[in-house]
């Protein structure tokens, strides 16, 4: 179930011993023994300060949380989190950010998001996915122009009821939990913005359609709605995600690629930090003003072409410094990077 979170990855620990009596006799066999404990540990690599966004297209059946722990240790990364929670069910677009890219997530997670899914009909699911269990049927399937038809309904600031199987929180916890713990789950409608939506393919029992829209929009959701004006029902049954703010499939790199060239071959794929401010004026400063906004203090913006009023970044020698608001020709920093040689940059 797709839901915009941040998730950090924390660094792999080895579990503590869960045997009452440390020094009891280890009866496996020697090469399947765990070394004595105070004795030599294997070595392990030291983590590494990696600065960059990786854009994973995701397989089908991974979580996001292990992919973020996968990209995590084939870059030897110390920190690292993603920008938009992608289903096992779903592939594609997983932007994971390291190190200091982590303080640009916000910025992606707010970006428009274009998807390609598939909705089954003659059946409504409780996950409105193929993963739930049925709670609706219907013998009737839509004409491809029925579903052409239908589709303006939900295109512009819309209102969406989001799925029972959600990570909205209701009282505190998370709408899911409350529905595999079998209670009653209520959630209101809230408003989503889509701007794009276009059949690509239709058999009669299965469409394909194209989406772009804002950030909080479920697909599943949109999938159901459409079912039900249809009076077919419907679910997803399968989803793509191509692009995520600035992110697209163009620039995407899978897990195996990664894998295979490891730590010291992945820089190809680290894309510099500040690409997720593509859609933020960029403003040049002096080192002076650089080492003041690092402390956190405003700067005077000069210049005509400086912006006015709104978000800003700073970058100085064209190493970026740091990001927050234009207010009355200040720049008023939010958040500051501690990048200097560490991170690519941009040609």
């Amino acid at each position: 179930m797709t839901n915009d979170t941040i998730i950090e990855s924390p660094d792999e620990v080895a579990p503590a011993s869960q045997g009452a009596d440390d020094t009891a006799a280890d009866t496996r066999p020697a090469e399947g023994r765990r070394p004595p404990r105070g004795g030599p540990r294997p070595d392990r690599p030291k983590r590494r300060d990696v600065n960059g966004w990786v854009i994973l297209d995701k397989g089908v059946g991974m979580t996001s949380t292990h992919a973020v722990a996968v990209v995590k240790r084939a870059f030897n990364a110390k920190k690292a989190g993603h920008a938009g929670t992608l289903d096992p069910l779903a592939s594609g677009i997983l932007p994971i950010a390291l190190g200091e890219a982590t303080k640009t997530v916000p910025f992606v997670m707010d970006g428009r998001k274009a998807y390609v899914f598939t909705v089954t009909w003659g059946i409504e699911t409780d996950t409105d996915d193929a993963e739930g269990r049925p709670v609706a049927t219907s013998d009737a399937r839509p004409e491809r122009g029925a579903v052409e038809a239908a589709l303006p309904n939900f295109v512009g600031a819309i209102e969406q009821v989001p799925p029972r199987y959600s990570a909205i929180k209701i009282a505190g916890e998370r709408a899911y939990d409350l529905a595999r713990d079998g209670e009653e789950v209520v959630l209101v409608a809230r408003p989503v913005q889509i701007d794009h939506l276009a059949v690509v393919e239709h058999d009669g029992q299965r469409t394909v359609i194209e989406a772009q829209c804002g950030k909080g929009t479920y697909v599943r959701a949109l999938a159901r709605d459409l079912g039900r004006m249809l009076g077919c029902y419907g679910h997803v049954s399968a989803l793509r995600r191509t692009r995520v703010g600035p992110f697209a499939e163009a620039e995407s790199c899978v897990v195996a690629t990664l894998e295979e060239a490891g730590p010291d071959g992945n820089g190809p794929h680290l894309h510099p930090v500040e690409t997720a401010l593509d859609a933020v004026p960029s403003v040049p400063v002096s080192r002076d003003m650089a080492l003041r906004l690092m402390r956190g203090q405003p700067v005077i913006l000069r210049g005509r072409d400086a912006p006015v009023e709104g978000k800003a970044f700073a970058t100085c020698g064209g190493i970026l410094v740091a990001v927050g608001d234009v207010e009355r020709g200040e720049l008023v920093p939010h958040r500051v990077f501690h990048l200097g040689g560490t991170a690519p940059q941009r040609g």
